[in-house]
């Protein structure tokens, strides 16, 4: 099967560097709209057959464009939210925010024990977005789709990918931005495991990748 992770549209707090993981939250700004429009020329040639959005308001505003050229229902998991952020939520100071990061990074160097207060741990993060892809995989089988998409946020791609996908180094993962309507190209399956292709259409060479090691996860308007 082939899975297109897809980065919601820009949000007026993306545009405020706040850490808004809360639900239902912002929509996009006129930006943003503008971005899930591009969508249909992105994407729509893909064969998409199936298309899941989180539960958070921006991931279905982006979904839907898409959606409605390709004439499908956008299914909404609330597994498929953004990290959440704890004590930090709607902060957008220094401190703040490399806090929610260390947490991420911790994640992806192995240490899922790590929380923010008020936060999940890694273990629960993983066991709600591995269930919420196995949910969306299995759509896709049912409607016959080899290819699907999933519209989620850039801390929780970032995240479930570098642990989860095989060619990509976690610290280039954590390095390397994904912007809004960014798309990040996997293909396996939930059994056997799931090798990324390409991350914003630059192809991921597996022999290339880096040794893991987490470092800054990059700019805090390019992750929510």
């Amino acid at each position: 099967m082939r899975l297109l992770l897809v980065r919601h549209g820009q949000t007026p707090s993306n545009v405020s560097h706040l850490l808004d993981t809360g639900v239902p939250g912002p929509g996009l700004t006129d930006l943003g709209e503008a971005q899930a429009r591009s969508l249909v020329g992105t994407l729509g040639g893909e064969g998409i057959g199936a298309i899941t959005a989180s539960s958070q308001l921006r991931a279905q505003l982006t979904a839907a464009p898409l959606a409605a050229h390709l004439g499908l229902e956008v299914a909404v998991d609330g597994g498929l939210r953004e990290i959440e952020a704890g004590e930090v939520e709607m902060r957008g100071d220094e401190d703040s925010v490399a806090r929610y990061f260390a947490v991420v990074a911790a994640w992806v160097g192995g240490d899922l024990d790590a929380a923010l207060p008020g936060a999940p741990d890694g273990h629960a993060f993983l066991a709600r977005y591995d269930a919420a892809v196995a949910a969306a995989a299995e759509r896709a089988a049912g409607a016959g789709a080899g290819t699907f998409a999933v519209v989620s946020h850039g801390a929780a791609i970032r995240a479930w990918a570098a642990i989860r996908a095989r060619g990509l180094s976690p610290r280039s993962v954590l390095r390397t931005g994904l912007l809004n309507t960014g798309v990040v190209d996997l293909r396996g399956d939930v059994d056997s495991g799931w090798t990324c292709r390409t991350w914003m259409g630059a192809a991921v060479e597996p022999e290339q990748a880096e040794a893991a090691g987490a470092g800054p996860a990059g700019e805090p308007g390019s992750v929510f």
